[in-house]
C-alpha cells in the first residue's frame, strides 16, 4: 500500500509592529512620513496582518547595516517580545543585507513597504496577465535580496513575503530565477501583444475610450458600476481593483463609449511593480479622456493628486485631455467641499447621486465632442470615406456628381491625427 503524507503546516497570523525612519533627506523630499505611516497601517490590514504598534525613529541618515539604529533594533526586539509579534514591517525599502541582519537579531519575519505591496497586489491578480505581471515584479524585487530573505522563505505558516512566487521557486539558485524571470517577460509580451491588437482593433472600429484614474480606494469601481451597471468587486481597501475592467458607457445622445476602470496608484508604488504593470496601466495613455477620480473627503487629498499625476506623467498620458472627479462629496465638510477648485475640468460629485452621473455623461460628451467639418471626397475614395467615419460622426451626406459631401462632427484630438490626409478635402 502507498505511504500517505498529510501536509500539517498551518498558516501563522502575521502579527506585526510597523517602523518608520525619518531621516534628513525623507524631511527634504517633501514626504509626509505621518500620512506614509497611516497609510502603511492600511496596507497592512489590507494585507491580512494584526497591526500591534507603531514605532518611528528620528536619524539624520539610515545605518546601513540596521537601517534603524542598533538602540532602536533593541527596542524593537523589546516591544515584539512583549506584545508576541512575530513580523517588523518597515515603511522603506531595505537592503537584503539589513533584512539579513534584522532577522537574525530579532528572530522576526522582516518585511519592506515594497513587499508588502507586492504581496497585496499577489492576493488579488485574478486573470493570467496580473498573475503574471506580479510573479514578475516579486522576482525582479527579490532576486538581488535572495541573500537576505533566508528566514522569510523557511519560516512555517507562510503569510506575508511568501505569497506569488512560493518558497520553492525562491529557495533555487539565481540562474534558476533568471530563467523564471525571462520565461514571464516572454510570457508577458504574448499578452501584452494580444492586449495591444484588441486595442487597435477598438481604435480601428471607431470605439472612443474614457480611463478611470486615480489614488487607490478614491471610489473608481464604484463610479464604473453606478456609470455603466457593471458587475464589478467593489470594497472599502486598498487595491480592490487590480485587473482593468471595462464596459460600455451611453452617452446623452445615444453614444456609446469604453470606460476602463484601472488598478489604482499610491505614493512610493514600487518601481517593479510600475514595469510589469505597464501594458495594463497603458491604457489610461490610450484613451481619449481620462476622468481622475479623487477621494475629496482625505485629508491628504493634494498630495494623492500629485501622486497620480506623477505616475500619469511617467506612462506618458499627463497631456490627455483630463476631467477631475471630486468623489465622495457627501463624506465632505462644508468647508472641504469649498476648498475645492471648480471650473471647466472639474466637478464635485457623489457616486449615488443621479444627477451627478448625468452631469458626468454630459461634461464627456462635451469633451468628446468636436468641430463639424465639411469634406468633397471623390466617390472612389473608400477609404478615406473610412476614416471619416472611423474618427468622426457623420451628421450629412450629399451627392455632387462624382464627388460626395460629408459634414462629420469630429474630436479634436482624432482631427490632429488623421487631419494630414484629409486636409485637402476639406471645404470651408
Amino acid at each position: 500500500m502507498a505511504n500517505s503524507t498529510y501536509d500539517t503546516q498551518t498558516e501563522i497570523l502575521d502579527k506585526a509592529v510597523l517602523v518608520s525612519l525619518i531621516t534628513d533627506e525623507v524631511k527634504r523630499s517633501g514626504i509626509n512620513t505621518e500620512y506614509s505611516l497611516d497609510e502603511l497601517v492600511k496596507l497592512a490590514e489590507t494585507a491580512g496582518v494584526e497591526v500591534l504598534s507603531v514605532m518611528t525613529q528620528n536619524r539624520e541618515t539610515k545605518d546601513s547595516k540596521w537601517f534603524i539604529g542598533k538602540g532602536k533594533v533593541e527596542e524593537l526586539r523589546a516591544v515584539a517580545e512583549e506584545l508576541g509579534a512575530n513580523t517588523a514591517i518597515f515603511d522603506q525599502e531595505l537592503s537584503g543585507a539589513q533584512v539579513r541582519n534584522l532577522e537574525e537579531s530579532l528572530d522576526l519575519k522582516i518585511i519592506d513597504r515594497t513587499q508588502l505591496i507586492l504581496d497585496i497586489f499577489a492576493q488579488r491578480a485574478k486573470t493570467r496577465e496580473g498573475i503574471i505581471q506580479v510573479e514578475l515584479a516579486q522576482l525582479s524585487y527579490l532576486l538581488p535580496r535572495l541573500s537576505g530573505h533566508g528566514k522569510n522563505l523557511s519560516r512555517l505558516g507562510g503569510g506575508i513575503g511568501t505569497r506569488g512566487p512560493g518558497e520553492s521557486k525562491l529557495e533555487t539558485d539565481r540562474r534558476h530565477i533568471r530563467d523564471r524571470i525571462s520565461d514571464l517577460k516572454r510570457q508577458l509580451e504574448e499578452v501584452t501583444r494580444h492586449r495591444y491588437l484588441h486595442r487597435e482593433r477598438r481604435q480601428k472600429s471607431g470605439v472612443v475610450q474614457v480611463a478611470l484614474v486615480g489614488y487607490t480606494n478614491a471610489g473608481k469601481s464604484t463610479l464604473l458600476k453606478q456609470l455603466t451597471a457593471a458587475d464589478v468587486y467593489i470594497e472599502n481597501q486598498l487595491f480592490a481593483t487590480l485587473d482593468p475592467t471595462s464596459r460600455t458607457m451611453e452617452l446623452p445622445s445615444g453614444k456609446e463609449v469604453i470606460l476602463t476602470d484601472t488598478v489604482g496608484f499610491i505614493q512610493n508604488l514600487p518601481h517593479d511593480l510600475v514595469a510589469s504593470f505597464r501594458a495594463t496601466l497603458e491604457e489610461a495613455n490610450e484613451a481619449h479622456l481620462i476622468l481622475h477620480v479623487v477621494d475629496a473627503s482625505s485629508d491628504m487629498r493634494d498630495e494623492q493628486m500629485k501622486v497620480v499625476e506623477t505616475i500619469l506623467q511617467q506612462l506618458g498620458a499627463a497631456d490627455k485631455p483630463q476631467i477631475v472627479l471630486f468623489n465622495k462629496k457627501d463624506a465632505c465638510t462644508p468647508e472641504q467641499l469649498e476648498m475645492l477648485p471648480s471650473g471647466e475640468g472639474y466637478l464635485k460629485i457623489s457616486s449615488f447621486d443621479e444627477a451627478d452621473l448625468l452631469r458626468i455623461r454630459e461634461l464627456v460628451q462635451e469633451h468628446l465632442s468636436g468641430d463639424t467639418l465639411r469634406f468633397r471626397l471623390p466617390a472612389e475614395r473608400g477609404d478615406l470615406t473610412s476614416v471619416l467615419y472611423r474618427i468622426g460622426d457623420v451628421l450629412l451626406t450629399e451627392y455632387d456628381g462624382n464627388d460626395v459631401i460629408y459634414e462629420v462632427e469630429i474630436q479634436k484630438g482624432e482631427y490632429e491625427k488623421y487631419g494630414h490626409v484629409l486636409s485637402e478635402f476639406t471645404e470651408s
